[in-house]
């Protein structure tokens, strides 16, 4: 329990959590061009400047930028979250040894189902505000109308009922293997880089944060896809199955989605989400490493992140 409890946690959590926020901020017109890509079938044009072009012509100069209050508040109760309880498992499991892949990888398996069931409900009304206002060219899908956080909380409740705050919860365990991966391999190559030099570099810890990312992201995009759908909530779905998040209507999604596009339809927006999660998990990882030695250096501890 000391562990969990532990200062040491906490600090990990609040530099992941402020890591994340800062990375997302620099990059946030990219996840913009992601998640029109990946909700707005009809659109024709394919890379991500080209998208984030027509969202500016047609909708303003800020409109990258619309649902940025909601996204990073999430993303902030997110990463703080799966930061303290992968550090707070890791410190009850190793206990002062030296970690494992096998060990990193459960670790951050457990720690993002923790996530996912604790702050999806922020995730669907972000997504949703973030294309509240958006200009589709899928006539499918439904406008809404929020007024704010709160406002589309009450509207999703009320003419939802509360289980649709929860929206592509289904897809979203599944893709708790996303950071399981990315913490696995970001992991596994800094204790391969600390056998050969003391300490890591700037660059050494942002090029790995873009590895470990980039392959989690590629591995896991599909999935994204339907849970982006999902949790915006205001597609036509199959009419015979309504529950949203089931695994028939992740099939469902995904066959329609290679039945009209192809198998690369599975991919689109690919290009966008490597560049957006990509540089934002190595510039998340850089700001992270260097807050938690500057805060342990401060206060005279050692860390224990290094095992």
């Amino acid at each position: 329990m000391a562990s969990v409890l532990s200062y040491e946690s906490l600090v990990h959590a609040v530099a992941g959590a402020v890591g994340s926020m800062t990375a997302m901020t620099v990059f946030f017109p990219l996840d913009t061009a992601r998640l029109r890509l990946q909700v707005d079938e009809k659109r024709k044009s394919k890379t991500t400047h080209m998208v984030l072009l027509e969202i500016i012509k047609e909708e303003g100069l800020l409109a990258p930028y619309r649902g940025w209050f909601p996204v990073i508040s999430s993303l902030c109760c997110s990463n703080f979250v799966y930061f303290y309880t992968f550090n707070s498992l890791k410190a009850v499991w190793v206990k002062g040894q030296h970690s494992t892949t096998g060990k990193d990888l459960v670790v951050g398996f457990v720690a993002g189902v923790v996530n996912v069931l604790l702050t999806t409900p922020l995730w669907v009304v972000n997504t949703r505000l973030k294309l509240q206002g958006a200009k589709f060219r899928n006539e499918d899908i439904v406008p809404t109308n929020y007024s704010g956080v709160i406002d589309a909380f009450h509207q999703i409740i009320r003419d939802e009922g509360i289980l649709a705050l929860w929206n592509g919860t289904f897809p979203s365990l599944l893709l708790v293997f996303n950071p399981a991966i990315q913490f696995m391999f970001y992991e596994g190559l800094k204790r391969q880089l600390l056998k050969k030099r003391v300490k890591l570099s700037s660059l050494d810890v942002f090029i790995i944060g873009a590895i470990a990312k980039a392959i989690a992201t590629t591995v896991t995009y599909p999935l994204q896809t339907v849970q982006s759908i999902l949790r915006f909530g205001h597609h036509r779905l199959n009419p015979e199955n309504r529950t949203l998040g089931s695994l028939r209507n992740i099939l469902y999604l995904l066959h329609q989605r290679v039945r009209r596009f192809g198998i690369m339809g599975l991919y689109k927006g690919l290009e966008a989400k490597l560049l957006q999660t990509v540089l934002t998990a190595a510039l998340m990882f850089l700001v992270y490493e260097k807050l938690t030695a500057a805060t342990f250096t401060v206060m005279g501890l050692k860390s224990a992140h290094k095992r």
